[in-house]
């Protein structure tokens, strides 16, 4: 079965590639780019087997994202009768969400994308 739309864009985006857009228009799509047309073939072309590998990437980045934003909720408090907040919890929930996206990109054979911080991409001209 292949993936939604929503499905692709959020593969896209956790592996650190920017949006898609419409299609092949234009002149920052994948053909620019080898890493993303790679991204964009293999997630075109995967097996059920891999689908489902890379749905519960899906399901356990959704998880991670949440837990940081849900993070910010507490960012005010300092200390709370014996509770103290976690200083750290936003860098180290991010850093382990950034940590899950960069094995999604791996599953996929692609360098982690500009969004996280990597000079994976090459321009073809």
């Amino acid at each position: 079965m292949a993936f939604t739309d929503s499905e692709l864009t959020d593969l896209r985006r956790h592996c650190g590639y920017p949006a898609y857009g419409l299609g092949n228009g234009g002149f920052s799509n994948w053909r620019f780019y080898q890493a993303y047309g790679m991204l964009e073939y293999r997630m075109q072309r995967l097996s059920g087997a891999e689908e489902a590998v890379a749905r519960t990437y899906l399901a356990t980045l959704a998880t991670l994202e949440r837990a940081v934003t849900d993070a910010s909720a507490t960012l005010d408090t300092d200390s709370a009768v014996a509770w103290v907040r976690n200083a750290r919890e936003v860098t180290e929930r991010t850093r382990l969400f950034d940590d899950w996206r960069r094995r999604l990109a791996g599953f996929f054979g692609v360098p982690p994308g500009p969004a996280l911080g990597e000079a994976g991409i090459r321009l073809v001209v």
